[in-house]
């Protein structure tokens, strides 16, 4: 474990130095398109005779990391956390509904609309997936993922309040879809479809369960943090806090996500305004910064390497772009359209629909969940399409992001 670790980290440090020495783009967005790069260079190298000995070590290297594994219950509670604590609640707050509906009801229907749209266009271009596994890429794929979006908005100079609903969404719809993901995949396992009422009930169960766990413990945390002042000891306690309470969570069959992000908020406000004092904020801060950035570069140097592993053919290629296509309609309808009918009483910026329609960027999440699924042809075919879609996401979405925020957005 402690050489995987090591070679990860290395490979990370590297890829970092050589994007900010050379090719100066937005470190996730950089190290994943060198990472990318250079695995497409062994794979073509290794089809030719040359340099098999370092496409088999990365291959070795990949293949002894559980990717969903290590993402769903190791990297995604720090994340998340991290990404929550630096959200201003108050500001939030005037979007709370805003949010909450593109979250919820926009993850849900968003979910339909790609399942029953890659049912009935990919026999077009011939490959004949059960519905089930339609809905279950649509379910992976429709919640934007925090990790890249956060770290892309850094950069897209967005108006503030657009920033927050895109933000905002971004940490609680991950949380919703994959509670449905979850939902399907039982379906999928035990072979029986769940009644409205029943999935209502779960849903239910895991959101609103995630939400009370992360108040209770982001409470007991805040208080703790009250009683002392001491920077080493108080940040040791946020670490316990996200890393237990997200185990914690699984065991009680809640959102572990959901719960982080609640987590985070609270301590990113009234723990930061109440329970510390400057030197803990300053250095809490810079803890959870640098969590932050090692733990999103590895992550998108993992996402980038990737590819070594999946099977690309132009059959996969040509469904992958009717992938792509009906996952930005499918955002479209549900979250463009309806910002573009109500955006004066949404209290957003002229244009917005266009960012939030084009800034709904997926990314590790999504390759994890798909990596879950049982292993079989329909898996194969459902994570090839899942990895095009992050790669167009991340590469061509999120450089132009800041473009499309610039044209688009005008004062409303």
């Amino acid at each position: 474990m402690l050489d995987i670790a090591a070679a990860c980290l290395v490979v990370t440090a590297l890829l970092a130095y050589i994007n900010h020495r050379f090719i100066g783009l937005p470190t996730t967005i950089g190290v994943m398109a060198t990472a990318l790069l250079l695995s497409l260079v062994l794979i073509a190298l290794d089809a030719v005779g040359i340099a098999t000995e370092l496409r088999d070590y990365e291959e070795s290297l990949l293949r002894s990391i559980d990717f969903s594994k290590v993402l769903m219950q190791g990297m995604l509670s720090l994340l998340l956390f991290a990404s929550a604590l630096h959200v201003d609640l108050s500001e939030l707050r005037a979007y709370r509904w805003q949010v909450g509906a593109l979250a919820l009801v926009g993850t849900v229907v968003s979910t339909a609309v790609v399942g029953l749209g890659m049912w009935l266009l990919l026999p077009l271009v011939g490959f004949d997936l059960p519905l089930i596994y339609c809905l279950l890429f649509g379910a992976l794929i429709s919640p934007t993922d925090p990790i890249a979006v956060m770290g892309i908005l850094k950069s897209a100079r967005a108006p503030k309040n657009l920033e927050l609903v895109i933000s905002g969404e971004s940490l609680f719809n991950d949380g919703v879809g994959v509670v449905v993901f979850s939902m399907l995949l039982a379906t999928l396992a035990s072979g029986t479809t769940p009644s409205l009422g029943e999935g209502l009930e779960l849903l239910l169960h895991e959101a609103a369960g995630g939400i009370l766990f992360g108040l209770a413990v982001g409470y007991v945390l805040f208080r703790l943090l009250h009683s002392i002042d001491n920077y080493q000891v108080e940040i040791l306690l946020t670490l316990a806090a996200v890393l237990g309470g997200y185990a914690f969570a699984s065991t009680l069959h809640v959102s572990g996500p959901l719960a982080m992000v609640v987590v985070g908020l609270m301590i990113g406000n009234h723990g930061r305004a109440r329970a510390m004092s400057d030197t803990t904020r300053r250095y809490l801060d810079m803890f959870w910064e640098l969590v932050d950035e090692i733990l999103n570069a590895v992550l998108f140097v993992l996402i980038g390497m990737e590819v070594i592993l999946i099977t690309i053919s132009w059959n996969i290629l040509l469904a992958a772009s009717v992938a792509i296509l009906v996952t930005l309609v499918a955002r479209l309808l549900t979250v463009g359209m309806p910002v573009a009918a109500f955006a004066s009483s949404l209290k957003l910026p002229t244009g917005a629909w266009k960012v939030l329609t084009w800034g709904g960027l997926r990314g590790g999440i999504s390759v994890a969940l798909a990596l879950s699924l049982p292993a079989g042809a329909e898996r194969d075919l459902v994570l090839a399409l899942t990895y095009c879609v992050v790669l167009f996401s991340i590469l061509v979405q999120g450089l132009t992001i800041g473009r499309v925020t610039k044209l688009s957005v005008r004062s409303a």
